[in-house]
């Protein structure tokens, strides 16, 4: 497999990889963050799967059940044709909430004929640790490893249990199913069970993306962005993930491998200012008591990132009894990027509460505590916006004074004055004016390169870095200011390989980049149109629809060469950047239809 042609299946509880083969190569039970069941993702040989199998003489075809996240994948051999339909349950119970178990369901739907397929169930418990030994017991299958810890997973199904872990061959006449837990199941799962759970998790979803706005354009991509970043969500605490995998690299072979299952607060807002303009209101709302949560002492600092249960300590390790995806080592758990201090993050994180507080100001139970963040955001932003930092990429080695940064901490303060509006605090207006103008002065001061004739990397570089970009969308300047137009076509000149743009270009921790980072070259189809090179920025968005995988997922990044997808997978990050450009793209061509009827009267 020369891509990351996968599909992702989840309850906003956890996620599993299925290819497009139909085999699960990536799974951790009971939760996102939890230890693997399956990692052939990152190891083929030792990670295990759950594979079906049949003969070369089948095509299969993959898709997703439209609006919602139920994927299918159909295996035809003439008459002989059968269906897997790939979920996790989700749906309302009720008497309240939602019931999202730590389990998968394969349901097995016979469409005609007698076809035939093997089943390669391979679990290897704890990431691959250790032995996992798999019994037949009466009413299931259970796989337990004594590994470096105690842990256990338990399959159902309606096929016989010993020709299942055998691999032998199945003959299908009529509907099927297995059903992988993390627990044993209480009453014996039944075929007419596993169907009533499918449809019930088909019309959770239908209903979820029945929220969602339609566009003139690209609606079926803005709907299968907003699911996917849905999935992404965990439900028990608000969090938000990056990607569903840990250690997809960002080139093959390299070693800037990283675990995306944790909750940037940068990701996370990004994401959730997206997600709330397409109306699901409910998981932006869930997302700000995260914050809230976190935030217990006036003068704690925020993290740059939390586990998805509001862990503080990511320790991050390395597991190198993994051979990592196509021999990409090492394969790490856990993230050591936790004590990096990124002052960009309070510009962003205040974006998304007052865009919030300004949508539902009138319907806001938790607008005291966010008041309160609001202050201890702006004493935090007054006294360290003058300090270096690691910026938004996460630099290991020196800090810099990042011009991204440093914008982030003009928009915390800019966006603290728009919500003491809000509340009607005026007492603090003259204080905050003050600092937001010294704030902005300061970057045009020393974030502008002359020589460059454009903003760059940070406080007396001559490097670009596509983060810039981002100054006109936080609105610290116009799109049609000649230092913004001319800060786009520079990093067009320095950035852009065959359309795909490079973060940065000047050496790393790691040496030289050598992939291009996915959401940035949206930002930059984004400052196109923008600056009014709508005809071109449309055309680098088609062509970048072009190189998401057969569902229409993209990863972080994309080889320039080859074009195929690289790093954590799906990431939050590109998809909530498609959202955005293709938004603009079906406004513009609304407003266009809107000025052409009015024209003809």
């Amino acid at each position: 497999m020369n891509n990351l042609d996968y599909g992702i299946i989840g309850n906003c509880r956890s996620a599993a990889l299925v290819s497009k083969r139909g085999s699960i190569d990536w799974c951790c039970l009971p939760e996102f963050d939890s230890s693997s069941l399956f990692a052939k993702l990152l190891d083929e040989e030792k990670g295990g799967s759950f594979e079906i199998l049949v003969d070369d003489s089948y095509i299969i075809e993959q898709r997703y059940k439209k609006h919602t996240a139920v994927l299918i994948t159909k295996f035809s051999c003439g008459d002989d044709v059968f269906e897997i339909r790939d979920f996790m349950p989700r749906y309302r119970k009720a008497e309240g909430g939602y019931n999202s178990p730590p389990e998968l369901i394969r349901y097995i739907k016979h469409v005609s004929g007698k076809p035939k397929f093997k089943v390669c169930f391979n679990p290897k418990l704890e990431y691959a640790h250790g032995k996992t030994d798999t019994y037949v017991k009466k009413n299931f299958v259970v796989s337990l490893t004594h590994g470096e810890k105690f842990d256990t997973c338990f399959l159902y199904t309606s096929f016989n249990k010993n020709a299942v872990v055998d691999g032998r061959e199945l003959e299908i006449t009529e509907d099927g199913y297995f059903l992988l837990g993390y627990n044993e199941k209480l009453f014996q799962p039944t075929v007419r069970k596993m169907y009533t759970e499918l449809e019930r998790t088909k019309v959770y979803w239908l209903n979820w993306s029945s929220k969602t706005p339609n566009y003139r354009k690209y609606n079926s991509q803005i709907s299968r962005s907003a699911i996917t970043l849905k999935l992404l969500t965990y439900d028990k605490s608000g969090a938000v993930l990056a990607a569903a995998t840990t250690s997809l690299p960002e080139t093959i072979g390299e070693v800037r491998n990283w675990d995306y299952r944790f909750c940037w607060i940068r990701d996370a807002s990004m994401a959730i200012k997206v997600i709330g303009e397409l109306g699901h209101r409910n998981v932006a709302k869930r997302y700000l008591q995260f914050i809230v949560d976190l935030i217990p002492d006036k003068d704690e600092k925020l993290q740059i990132m939390y586990g998805i249960n509001k862990e503080k300590k990511l320790t991050e390790r390395t597991l190198d009894h993994l051979a990592g995806y196509k021999g990409s080592k090492p394969v790490r758990i856990g993230n050591a990027a936790y004590k990096q201090r990124q002052n960009d993050i309070y510009g962003i994180l205040m974006d998304v509460i007052y865009e919030q507080l300004s949508k539902y100001s009138n319907d806001t139970e938790n607008g005291e505590d966010l008041w309160g963040i609001t202050k201890g955001i702006v004493w935090i932003v007054s006294h360290h916006w003058k300090e270096a930092d690691k910026g938004i990429w996460e630099f290991r080695t020196e800090d810099r004074h990042f011009t991204f940064s440093k914008v982030l901490c003009w928009v915390a303060i800019d966006r603290a004055i728009k919500v003491a509006r809000l509340f009607r605090k005026t007492h603090k207006l003259e204080k905050w004016t003050q600092l937001e103008q010294e704030i902005k002065n300061d970057i045009h001061a020393n974030a502008w390169n002359p020589e460059v004739n454009a903003f760059t990397q940070s406080y007396g570089s001559p490097d670009m870095d596509a983060s810039v970009l981002l100054m006109e969308s936080y609105g610290f300047i116009h799109a049609k200011d000649p230092k913004f137009v001319s800060t786009v076509h520079a990093v067009e000149r320095e950035l852009s390989n065959d359309g795909l743009l490079y973060r940065y270009k000047n050496e790393d921790d790691f040496g030289l980049p050598s992939s291009s980072f996915t959401i940035c070259t949206f930002w930059f189809i984004n400052s196109l149109f923008k600056i009014g090179e709508t005809e071109k920025a449309m055309k680098h968005f088609d062509t970048l629809l072009s190189y998401s995988n057969h569902l229409g997922l993209f990863s972080e990044d994309i080889d320039f060469k080859t074009k195929r997808l690289l790093g954590n997978f799906p990431q939050a990050y590109s998809h909530l950047a498609l959202i955005e450009c293709a938004i603009n793209f079906s406004r513009q061509e609304s407003e266009e239809q809107v000025m052409a009827s009015i024209n003809k009267l």
